[in-house]
């Protein structure tokens, strides 16, 4: 087994192949990958929920948001389509600037993570086990543990998508920040990125400043494929 780093953060998944059905008896084809991915979101959604409380019983709930869940899911789609793994893609989008086009309501801190996992479709997807991997992995690394524990986050969305060997996870984070609505002149809503979502929230002054979006992406996760 080979491990590799690459700018973004995935895990590494152990997985056996056994014969329960005696000798000279295929088993059957495990079920399509793609029918898989709601159970791995949903299941991602809770782990990350636990953890949160683990590291701090004080952090709020995080409420399922439908507009997050379809960015989420329009991220790794793109990742799966274009074979790639990073915040921003090949054309430049980022999950911010989707945010911002579908919701011009938008403001405060949305928080990133990324991950992608290869899989054998001999084996096919068991969303526990891959929901487990993806949510250990993230919490192996401090930055992207950091993001999805940060306290003030409120709403969430995760989405899962799939090509032919390999999964793609998405999860964002908001929180409002306590800003007041945006104003309606606005014709211009700048962006800023931060490493982590302490140092958003510290660059924001009181009172607040004009609306806009603040984005948290961990700078330099991990990303490990296993061959199985």
């Amino acid at each position: 087994m080979r491990r590799f780093l690459v700018p973004a953060l995935s895990l590494l998944l152990l997985a056996g192949c056994a014969d329960f059905g005696g000798a000279g008896k295929p088993l059957p084809p495990p079920p399509d990958p793609h029918t898989q991915m709601a159970a791995l979101e949903s299941r991602i959604t809770d782990l990350v929920e636990i953890q949160r409380l683990k590291i701090d019983p004080a952090a709020k709930p995080l409420a399922l948001d439908s507009e997050l869940v379809g960015v989420a899911r329009q991220k790794s789609l793109d990742m799966a389509t274009k074979n790639y793994l990073a915040h921003a893609g090949p054309d430049g989008s980022t999950t911010a600037s989707i945010v911002m086009d579908k919701d011009a309501n938008f403001q405060g801190l949305l928080g990133e993570n990324i991950a992608a996992e290869h899989y054998t479709p001999q084996i096919g997807v068991d969303p526990e086990k891959f929901a487990h991997e993806f949510v250990d992995g993230w919490l192996a690394s401090e930055a992207h543990k950091q993001n999805l524990a940060y306290p003030s986050y409120n709403r969430t969305g995760v989405g899962a998508a799939v090509n032919g060997d390999t999964v793609y996870v998405t999860q964002l984070f908001a929180t409002d920040m306590g800003l007041p609505p945006p104003s309606q002149q606005m014709s211009q809503r700048p962006v800023q990125q931060y490493d982590d979502p302490k140092s958003a929230s510290a660059a924001s002054p009181a009172p607040p400043p004009p609306p806009d979006a603040t984005v948290v992406r961990p700078a330099k996760p991990r990303h490990h494929k296993s061959k199985r």
